[in-house]
């Protein structure tokens, strides 16, 4: 299991750390530049260092803290986490998100519905997709983990498009945890949903920032590459939103693939190697004492 967790961690830092070199580039912009981004070299919009990593894995750091303090009722202290994090003004933060943190006073879900009615709406990003995975991680009870994932959402992401994201993708976790296969969670979990053509079919959208699109491309990439390693390139050179489709897509691989047989090329790159670790081992502890 714990291998599982730790796979799942750093698949979702590796994944932001690749793709964080072609975040905003177009397809084809990456294709004259790199021909196919293989390797994690850092650079791009950010002007990352090889192995940094940017907000998808640092909110998802926020999201396991917070279950690590106080497993019972975890929401207060993700907010807490996310407080801590912005105040130390991160190089890349989602637009959905700043507005929230900058307008939260003592109520998350307020916050995430005044910023829905300021943004018209729009605010089904894919922020609270990017950093739900320790939530499935740390709980195996079903309905605690389904209840903690729509709230957790909710923090910043006032649209039911975001939630309802968050849910298949961690019901897909819990899946692979539990020893099912990735192909079939996918189909399964997805059967009926925005996401089910997606299996198949290679969608008409832009990988961008909306999290429908992002999420029918990570199921899209995880249905039609076999390899890790696959999962992972072939988000990053999609372009646009590569860092957090690449960041989500290998949150499950690594699950599925376990840590031990990630690519050590990848492994040894990431900077946070040793909170990665720690806070696997802290979230597996959590999953164990309240089985």
């Amino acid at each position: 299991m714990l291998d599982k967790i730790k796979g799942g961690l750093f698949g979702v830092a590796i994944g932001d750390a690749l793709g964080g070199t072609t975040e905003f580039m177009s397809e084809r912009e990456i294709k004259n530049k790199y021909g196919q981004l293989t390797d994690i070299i850092g650079g791009g919009v950010w002007q990352l260092s090889p192995g940094e990593v940017t907000d998808d894995t640092a909110m998802t750091l926020c999201v396991a803290k917070g279950i690590i303090q106080y497993p019972d009722d975890p929401i207060p202290h993700m907010g807490e986490e996310f407080l801590s994090w912005y105040a130390q003004k991160p190089k890349d933060v989602g637009i959905i998100i700043s507005q929230v943190l900058t307008t939260y006073k003592d109520n998350w879900e307020e916050a995430a519905k005044e910023v829905h009615h300021r943004l018209s709406g729009k605010s089904a990003g894919n922020g609270s997709l990017m950093r739900c995975l320790p939530i499935p991680l740390a709980y195996s009870d079903q309905k605690k983990m389904e209840e903690l994932t729509i709230r957790h959402s909710k923090m910043t992401h006032y649209d039911d498009l975001a939630s309802d994201a968050c849910l298949i993708y961690n019901r897909i976790a819990s899946r692979l945890l539990n020893g099912d296969e990735l192909a079939v969670s996918l189909r399964e979990e997805t059967a009926g949903t925005l996401y089910e053509e997606a299996l198949t079919s290679e969608p008409d959208c832009l990988p961008d920032g909306f999290v429908v699109h992002t999420m029918k491309w990570v199921v899209h990439i995880l249905s039609n590459r076999k390899t890790f390693e696959e999962v992972a390139v072939a988000a990053a050179n999609k372009g646009h939103d590569t860092d957090t489709v690449a960041a989500i897509a290998c949150g499950l691989k690594g699950i599925e693939t376990g840590y031990g047989q990630l690519p050590e090329r990848f492994k040894e790159k990431i900077l946070i190697q040793e909170e990665l670790s720690q806070v696997a081992a802290d979230l597996a502890e959590i999953r164990r004492n309240r089985q």
